[in-house]
């Protein structure tokens, strides 16, 4: 079946997530965090929990994209590793299934299986990949959208400060699939950059949602003139 729900328009994806360790996890924080993004303009959201998903959704008009990060003892994968978690993202109301799409732990197989269960309800996935190679893969296994969230964070894919601006133009000439441009972008000026290399969203979290690592930067910054 070919998927019903998905991101309407090209442009900016804000991501509201705070996990169990961060000030601002819990309540409705994320929720008003997604209200404030939609009003500034963005065109999706991408929340993680069932309870932020479901919530955000009745939130916004713009398009959800879910995941769930769970942590199984002996895996890297976490990031919507199972079938349990792309069943409770679609019942949460997400109009976007993200799951890891990397080449670990025979991975591509089991996201095969997923991609394959989101579509059959309706729902469009995105694949958070870390090589070309990765990319190329979700592509042929039917992700309707690629995204680079996981380069640099997987042990063979390259690291950097900023964000993989090769790899969105790589995957965005060689695939029909739109490319995100996600991780490391800090500033308009790298969102831009993004959209130059071919990517039809940037998605940004850090910067906009997670008060303290922007305020760590400001610290660090001027902290040569405060010792």
């Amino acid at each position: 079946m070919k998927p019903g729900k998905g991101l309407k328009n090209r442009g900016l994806i804000v991501s509201c997530q705070a996990l169990e360790d961060e000030p601002l996890h819990g309540g409705d924080t994320m929720t008003k965090m997604a209200i404030a993004a939609e009003l500034a303009g963005a065109v999706g959201i991408r929340a993680n929990g069932v309870h932020d998903i479901r919530s955000i959704k009745q939130a916004v008009k713009v398009p959800v994209i879910g995941l769930i990060k769970r942590h199984i003892p002996g895996s890297a994968i976490f990031i919507t590793p199972t079938l349990e978690e792309v069943h409770d993202i679609i019942a949460a109301g997400a109009d976007v299934v993200a799951l890891d799409v990397t080449d670990r732990e025979g991975r591509l197989e089991r996201a095969a299986e997923l991609i394959q269960a989101a579509h059959a309800a309706g729902v469009s996935v995105m694949a958070d990949v870390s090589t070309f190679e990765e990319g190329l893969a979700a592509a042929r296994l039917g992700a309707d959208y690629i995204g680079t969230t996981l380069s640099g964070y997987t042990s063979y894919s390259g690291k950097s400060e900023s964000p993989d601006l090769y790899l969105v133009r790589k995957l965005s000439e060689a695939t029909k699939a739109p490319i995100i441009s996600e991780g490391r972008i800090w500033t308009p000026g790298e969102a831009t950059m993004a959209m130059e290399a071919g990517a039809a969203f940037v998605v940004v979290g850090s910067a906009i949602t997670r008060p303290q690592l922007i305020a760590a930067r400001y610290a660090a910054a001027i902290h040569p003139f405060t010792v």
